[in-house]
């Protein structure tokens, strides 16, 4: 079986964020999963223009086609003023039939909501691009340290969880896909 492709969205892009740090930490949580491929994505390494341009950049494009390639996502966010960053929505909007009959998985962090917040609102969005959130969260309260200053076991089965449903609902959308193409 070919391993399902899970696109790791990094989706802050603020100096001295921890989304990086919590990205590699799930990075390192799936590797005890052989049937899986994954590639982080992170926004970062994006150069997005500042208003939304009447044609595609390289830099949209690139990020279109990671997403195009991916047949599942987790979405590392974290939760400013109780919903997800301005960039990560940008960068969602660029891409649209790429999202579609995909599932989505999302790893959180915050300041004792463990983002929360930022997941609710994320559900939203991806809901309205026909892709399927995953019922299971990573939240992390940064108040009590970050999983890459101590990987507590709470965590690593969160990140078990979260991984056993994004596989088989991704293995689902990916064979469903590939009988019928989906229609919005």
């Amino acid at each position: 079986m070919t391993p399902l492709r899970i696109a790791v969205i990094v989706g802050s892009t603020r100096q001295g964020r921890a989304g990086d740090r919590v990205a590699h930490w799930f990075v390192e949580q799936t590797k005890r999963h052989d049937d899986l491929t994954v590639t982080v994505v992170d926004l970062s390494d994006y150069d997005f223009p500042a208003s939304y341009p009447a044609e595609p950049t390289a830099s949209i494009r690139a990020f279109v086609g990671e997403v195009g390639r991916a047949d599942a996502f987790v979405v590392v966010t974290p939760e400013y003023n109780h919903s997800f960053p301005a960039p990560l929505k940008q960068a969602i909007d660029y891409a649209y039939d790429e999202w579609q009959a995909k599932a989505v998985g999302f790893v959180s962090y915050g300041s004792r909501s463990t983002g929360r917040h930022a997941v609710d609102q994320l559900r939203t969005v991806f809901t309205a691009l026909h892709a399927m959130t995953v019922r299971d969260v990573v939240g992390i309260d940064l108040l009590t340290g970050e999983p890459t200053a101590r990987c507590a076991d709470e965590l690593r089965r969160d990140a078990d969880a979260l991984l056993d449903q994004l596989r088989w609902w991704g293995l689902a959308l990916r064979d469903g896909r590939t009988a019928r193409p989906y229609v919005s």
